[in-house]
């Protein structure tokens, strides 16, 4: 709204005056198709993501992308600007994204030991505008695997992104070797090297950790100062490190007292540098250990001796099935239900911790021995996502749904098999294929031969719907997306033969069913729409009305769709209630075809008897 953007420009400052540009900020424009309730600032309140409407929001979309990790942009996600705008409109329009985990390399942004390279902070900053410019939510990340890439030999069959090479020349590290390693992920364990310099980052040995901060603070002065004000508006956070292990534990200690003695302080210090750089109302999204909820390596952690860390952090975490990777811990595929336990441990300990949570990377692998389990995986980790009850129990105990996490899948790369990547600087190891970094093939997007994005993974499983944003507090979500699995149709979550009509409505198609309580705002409830529910085949049954191909939303249709901001042709549908308190309920399918009033009569009678009996 145009007086929080007029408070927003009053309190931009500069706190660097080595970043100070003269003349005028960028100029200020509006994001196509935003309605008087868009562009507001997302906080942190009572364990969940708020807009300025006070309505609870729902982040999901990618991580953009593993590209940082290259040399070939030189730790850029995109070549130019132009493919950013591209990809931002590819993802918001394929793949029903409305935020992005925006990747940053501090071996880019720090070539030189204090010296900010600001040549690559404003390719990143301008890079980071297309996507804020076409609606989508930003939280950046500075991204490290295995600590760097240059402590790997250039005949290596690994390598790693993150920290820069005056970081390493200083630690004199041992040759790096993991041993006998079948998966890359392995190094950060077993590989001498790697464990090392790991180690002096959390120890701040030869003051590294005190120049990571000093960089991420310029960084992000300079983020704020380079974004206009609307934009900066759509930036929720910042992701301070990525996949933070120990290396080695010191005599007596722990992962549960690492993170308490090291881990939680470096946040700490993090947060305060977020403060000096202007970003005082946005929330550090922090990580825990990186194996606190591994299926397979798994170590205590959680940030459990935190406290109640509040509004001003969010808890940031990774999900992969371990055991579904090796190939050899899972047989067979996932099934309904499969992650909804390891979901469920997020949103408590997010709860405990008296914020919200982020599942900010998941995925699968698309190519290789284990691929084919990559549909069924993918499906179980989104249905998770979205409920706490796996599909079979829904119906039956909707109450202890909620609440939907937020999550950003990896990735999404447009230059998918299209890298030309020396490794580890070698000539003689250039990387084309998939990923181009450590064997990994987890993009769920690629370019065809003209260049268009097209997704690499079934569209009803990545373009769902999700409740972007409820006036009020969600009580129940689920999506039956009728993913595929090779030629299988997987319906994980039936209606009840108990609702007839209900049925009947949905039959084979899509469907989901979103249940809140109202709250006390005049914004309407929003649901993503995917590609796959047009308009003349999108049917919706609520207790605030029923409608087959519902009409253009105003202020005074209780039931209506419109495009989502940013231009893009995505679009989403709007669900006004006028009340406060009160249990509301929204069956949302595809499946059906001009159905009659008196189908969606009877519909709506099952779900209010329904909705009485679950939600007394």
């Amino acid at each position: 709204m145009p007086n929080i953007r007029l408070r927003l420009l009053a309190v931009l400052v500069v706190l660097f005056g080595s970043l100070t540009v003269a003349g005028a900020g960028p100029a200020t424009a509006a994001v196509p198709n935003s309605l008087w309730f868009d562009g507001t600032a997302l906080t942190v309140s009572n364990g969940r993501f708020v807009d300025g409407q006070g309505r609870e929001v729902v982040l999901r979309g990618y991580n953009v992308s593993g590209e940082t990790k290259l040399d070939e942009n030189h730790g850029l996600p995109f070549a130019s600007v132009a493919d950013a705008k591209k990809s931002a409109t590819a993802l918001r329009a394929l793949g029903g994204g409305n935020s992005v985990r925006f990747l940053l390399s501090w071996a880019y942004a720090e070539p030189v030991r204090g010296q900010l390279d600001t040549a690559y902070l404003a390719a990143a900053t301008a890079q980071m505008g297309a996507f804020l410019d076409a609606g989508i939510r930003v939280y950046p990340d500075f991204h490290q695997d295995l600590y760097s890439r240059y402590l790997f030999d250039s005949d290596s069959w690994y390598t790693g992104d993150g920290a820069p090479q005056w970081a390493v020349d200083l630690g004199n590290y041992p040759d790096e070797s993991c041993g006998i390693c079948f998966l890359w992920g392995q190094n950060i364990t077993q590989n001498g090297a790697v464990k090392a310099a790991q180690y002096d980052f959390w120890h701040n040995a030869h003051g590294l950790q005190d120049s990571f901060l000093t960089t991420a603070q310029k960084t992000m002065a300079y983020i704020k100062q380079n974004l206009s004000a609307e934009q900066f508006t759509g930036v929720l956070g910042f992701d301070p490190y990525n996949e933070p292990y120990a290396g080695t534990y010191d005599s007596g200690q722990a992962s549960r007292t690492w993170e308490r003695d090291l881990l939680w302080p470096f946040y700490v210090k993090f947060r305060a540098r977020m403060d000096a750089a202007g970003w005082t109302d946005k929330p550090a999204f922090v990580e825990p250990n990186l194996f606190w909820n591994g299926n397979v390596s798994k170590e205590e952690g959680g940030l459990l001796d935190a406290g109640a860390i509040g509004s001003r952090y969010v808890f940031n975490t990774h999900f992969y099935d371990q055991k579904a990777i090796s190939g050899v811990l899972m047989w067979g595929n996932a099934s309904d239900g499969q992650y909804v336990t390891d979901f469920a441990t997020v949103r408590d300990r997010a709860s405990a911790l008296g914020t919200t949570a982020v599942v900010s990377e998941f995925g699968h692998p698309l190519n290789g021995n284990t691929a084919g389990k990559a549909p069924t995986v993918l499906k179980a980790m989104y249905q998770a996502l979205d409920s706490r009850v796996k599909g079979a129990n829904w119906w039956t105990t909707p109450a202890t749904s909620g609440p939907v996490l937020s999550g950003s899948q990896w990735q999404w790369d447009i230059y998918y098999g299209r890298h030309h990547e020396l490794m580890n600087g070698n000539p003689d190891k250039v990387l084309t294929a998939a990923d181009a970094w450590n064997d990994e093939d987890l993009s769920a997007v690629c370019l065809d031969d003209s260049g268009t994005p097209v997704l690499r993974q079934d569209a009803r499983l990545l373009d769902r719907i999700y409740p972007s944003a409820t006036s009020g507090s969600t009580l129940a979500f689920t999506y039956e997306d009728r993913s595929r699995d090779g030629s299988t149709t997987l319906t994980w979550n039936q209606v009840p033969s108990s609702l007839p009509n209900v049925s009947s409505l949905v039959g084979s198609g899509q469907y989901s069913l979103l249940v809140w309580r109202s709250g006390s705002g005049s914004a309407p409830t929003e649901l993503h729409l995917p590609a796959s529910f047009p308009n003349a085949s999108t049917t919706v049954v609520s207790d605030l009305g029923t409608a087959y191909a519902p009409p253009a939303y105003t202020s005074t249709t209780p039931i209506g769709t419109t495009a989502e901001p940013g231009g893009t042709g995505s679009r989403r549908l709007l669900l006004t209630d006028t009340d406060s308190g009160t249990p509301h309920y929204a069956l949302v399918t595809n499946g059906a075809t001009s159905p009659s009033a008196s189908l969606l009569s009877a519909a709506k009678s099952e779900l209010a008897a329904w909705m009485a009996s679950k939600f007394a």
